[in-house]
Formats: structure tokens, C-alpha cells, sequence
């Protein structure tokens, strides 16, 4: 992590006056398509210790289940429109409010809900990781610290390719169409400019040394909203 990053945290995030009170103290994990959201979160949760909880945007897209599967296959799912934001912000106000939610059951494979839903009791830190939780002031408000992500294009690509493949069904072929037609262009649009907005960009190579460092200054950002 760059010093300039590091000094970003304690100068623009521990200052900011924030209107809800901690804990539970809201982390943003915000990057494109594959640059790595789900994998911080996780070490952060697991080097952070203690009482966490995660919550991950990609639970809350829309239901298709009324449209026919021709019909989903032309929605742009890349476009922040493709979200069910008053539904998030319920769980992440219930969260601030301390009391248990329900997160929705999304089917990547068909593009619908399942009839299922998880119950989420929020913790004292709590790590949500999504591509557009910056750009909504309602949303923003919730958190404490935000963390950018920066991948390159091909780097994001080539971790997409193989999560699709794996986990959502879909061919080599689909996948980089998609990447280039809609994913990319949305990318440009509106997941790269949120980067001015964070308190933290993470550039090039990072492993768990940046991993280390984000806990503490989560710590201290955390202690600091206490006083």
C-alpha cells in the first residue's frame, strides 16, 4: 500500500463526521468486475477477528423470474439499474439499527430469486462488497471506510472468465462478449469514477501486507468514531 493511501485513511476517513453511530462500523469494498472484492473481504474478515459480519451487493439484483429467460438474457446487468437499492438499504439500515435482516437469495445461473432468504444479525464490523456502493449518497452515509479497488482490464477479464465458468454456467464465449459489450463500458462509466470517492485505492500487486494494514487502520478509524 502506497503511504499516500495510508495517510488517505487517517485524513479523509477518521475526520469525517459520521451521522451513525458505531459499532457496527460499515466497510465499502468497492471495484469492478473480478478485481478482488469477495477475496478482501474475506481476509479481512478472517484477519480482523472478533465479531464480523459481510454482506455482498451481488445478493440484491432484481428479480426476473416474471420476464421469459430470452428477455433476461437481454437485460444489462452491468448498469447500477440492474439493483434492488431500496431493498439494500433496509438490510443496511436494519444493520446500523442493530437488528437482524433478511439477505435475498440470488440465482446467477437464471437470473431470479430464490424463495429462500438468509437471516443476517449484524456484528460489530461489518464488511459490504459491491461495484456501485459509492455512488449513492444514502448509501454512502452507511460507512465508515471505503476501499477501492484498481485491476487492470485484463487482469479483471481473465479472473471473470474463470468465476463464470466455474460457478455461473456460461461458456469462454459468452463471457468475454459480455466483458466487452457491457461490462467494460459500464466499468468506465460507472464503477471507475466512485475511485475519487474512496478513502483508500489499492493499485497493482496486493496481498496480505495490505491486508494487515487495512485492519489496523480499520481499528483506528473504528476507535476514533468512538470517542
Amino acid at each position: 500500500m502506497r503511504k499516500t493511501d495510508s495517510d488517505s485513511v487517517r485524513s479523509r476517513s477518521c475526520d469525517r463526521q459520521v451521522s451513525r453511530p458505531s459499532p457496527p462500523f460499515f466497510v465499502a469494498i468497492v471495484g469492478g468486475s473480478a478485481s478482488g472484492k469477495s477475496w478482501l473481504s474475506q481476509k479481512l474478515g478472517r484477519a480482523l477477528g472478533g465479531k464480523i459480519t459481510r454482506i455482498s451487493l451481488d445478493a440484491f439484483y432484481r428479480d426476473r423470474s416474471h420476464l421469459s429467460p430470452s428477455r433476461r438474457a437481454r437485460i444489462n446487468f452491468d448498469n447500477p439499474a440492474s439493483i434492488d437499492w431500496a431493498a439494500f438499504e433496509r438490510v443496511l439500515s436494519d444493520c446500523s439499527a442493530g437488528r437482524a435482516t433478511q439477505i435475498p437469495c440470488y440465482d446467477f445461473k437464471t437470473h431470479t430469486r430464490f424463495a429462500r432468504t438468509e437471516e443476517l444479525k449484524p456484528e460489530d464490523i461489518i464488511l459490504v462488497d459491491g461495484l456501485w456502493l459509492l455512488r449513492r449518497p444514502s448509501i454512502r452515509g452507511f460507512f465508515g471506510m471505503s476501499i477501492f479497488l484498481e485491476c487492470s482490464t485484463r487482469g479483471r477479464l481473465g479472473r471473470r472468465v474463470r468465476r463464470d465458468l466455474r460457478s455461473r454456467g456460461r461458456s469462454g464465449k459468452s463471457v468475454q462478449e459480455q466483458f466487452w459489450k457491457t461490462v467494460e463500458p459500464m466499468h468506465k462509466k460507472f464503477v471507475l469514477p466512485q475511485r475519487r470517492k474512496a478513502d483508500v485505492v489499492l493499485r497493482g500487486k496486493w496481498g496480505m501486507r495490505e491486508v494487515r494494514e487495512l485492519c489496523d487502520s480499520i481499528e483506528v478509524c473504528r476507535g476514533a468514531l468512538r470517542v
